[in-house]
């Protein structure tokens, strides 16, 4: 359908739900944080400056755009969204359903309107990878000066030469500011080569099995290769055991939404354990696989280049989720490096902001609402810079920046507002 005006944006068809199941991600999910954390994660400092004393000199995001673009829609007569709108739009393949999916999008506008409360708003929702394309279009088109995608692409490539990455490239290009969430894949996450192999089947560390645990929710599993390994087949199966017993859960299968080497589980599980393996070739292939959860955390994981599209993009600002309560990233927060050997996090913000109406929005996508809240001020306070120039200003003032060097968790550390603003004779040029 053509794209339509509206004051309240609902998306999406439930087909386009289960269809995006696992492809788009919402970032928004509450998680609980581990006791243990990598000492070079945690040196964000722990103060975390009040957008209020920026406000109150009196920079409010003004003469600044934001567009969002969300894959639950948005509920545009929210009152922290009032009179903040600009214009609408829905980039959907099927119907609408009701405001109950509007929540996570909601969230995320409303979170950019409280930290820039005089920026316009042009929201666009979206149910697919051609759609979430044509909506950042329509909003490089509407001139804005910022755009959050509070959204993942699963089983894409982390290096940044995915279609929805080029997506974020063309924009930023365009002049626009891109920020968008790392992704909350750390404690769901394993990258490795198809290497130590026994009768077709990968080993973990020593164990073909990389456990996990069911809770009656539904499990989605992608697996995904390298462009070399196309025309190879890997699958990813996930079983039931009780310790004597074993059954087959299901059997993963190639995935029709994007042009990459990949399969995806989607399944409901009861309460128990369960464990994937992964299968292919008799022998060693080299392939570089990468397997990832965004609704469960494996036994055998890898946090490292857990970072997903399109924060893979080199042109985006990829923003990890902090805890402000216990001053460190948060463990389910997704690291760098790229797999071509970038950052992969440029900073990091509250993972619970705490400015949005809506209960439960934690995360990453949270996390990027607030820092593009923070880039429309930068905007506000300084005219003019360029897309590149806003980025390193906010890694130059991050909280943790001066002690140097780039963490693959934080990045160059926790974005702090009042220096953003405010500036740094080295992070314009």
């Amino acid at each position: 359908m053509e794209p339509s005006r509206s004051r309240r944006v609902l998306a999406i068809a439930a087909l386009g739900v289960f269809v995006l199941a696992g492809s788009l991600g919402l970032l928004a999910v509450s998680l609980s944080a581990d006791a243990g954390q990598s000492a070079n994660a945690t040196r964000v400092a722990s103060v975390d400056p009040n957008v209020s004393t920026v406000h109150a000199a009196g920079i409010t995001g003004e003469n600044v755009t934001v567009g969002v673009v969300d894959v639950t829609g948005f509920d545009a007569d929210a009152s922290a969204l009032d009179g903040r709108v600009a214009d609408a739009r829905a980039f959907e393949s099927g119907g609408s359903i009701d405001d109950d999916t509007t929540d996570h999008g909601t969230a995320a506008a409303e979170t950019v309107a409280r930290v820039a409360p005089d920026a316009d708003l042009y929201l666009a929702t979206f149910d697919s990878p051609e759609g979430y394309e044509r909506a950042v279009e329509w909003l490089v088109a509407e001139d804005v000066d910022v755009v959050v995608a509070p959204a993942s692409f699963y089983g894409t490539p982390g290096d940044g030469t995915s279609r929805v990455a080029e997506v974020a490239a063309n924009a930023t290009e365009a002049g626009v500011v891109f920020v968008a969430p790392s992704g909350n894949l750390a404690r769901g996450h394993w990258a490795g080569r198809y290497r130590t192999v026994e009768n077709g089947v990968l080993s973990f560390g020593g164990n073909a099995r990389n456990y996990l645990r069911g809770d009656d929710r539904d499990v989605t599993v992608w697996l995904s290769w390298d462009d070399a390994g196309r025309g190879t087949d890997y699958t990813a199966e996930l079983y039931w055991t009780d310790g004597d017993d074993t059954r087959l859960v299901a059997r993963s299968r190639p995935y029709a939404g994007d042009d990459v080497p990949n399969e995806r589980i989607v399944a409901r599980v009861q309460s128990g354990t369960y464990f994937v393996t992964v299968t292919g070739p008799a022998n060693a292939t080299d392939a570089r696989l990468r397997l990832s959860s965004p609704t469960h955390r494996f036994q055998h994981l890898r946090p490292n280049g857990s970072v997903v599209a399109p924060a893979s993009a080199p042109a985006a600002v990829s923003v990890g989720a902090y805890d402000g309560r216990l001053d460190r990233v948060e463990p389910f927060s997704s690291r760098g490096p790229t797999p071509d050997g970038r950052a992969g996090v440029d900073v990091v913000a509250p993972s619970r902001p705490g400015v949005a109406d809506v209960e439960g929005f934690v995360g990453s996508s949270a996390a990027s609402a607030y820092a593009g809240g923070v880039s429309a001020l930068v905007l506000d306070a300084n005219p003019g810079l360029s897309p590149a120039q806003v980025e390193r200003r906010l890694e130059a003032t991050a909280l943790g920046a001066d002690e140097g060097g780039v963490d693959p968790a934080a990045g160059h550390g926790r974005v702090a507002p009042e220096r953003a603003v405010g500036g740094a004779a080295n992070a314009t040029g």
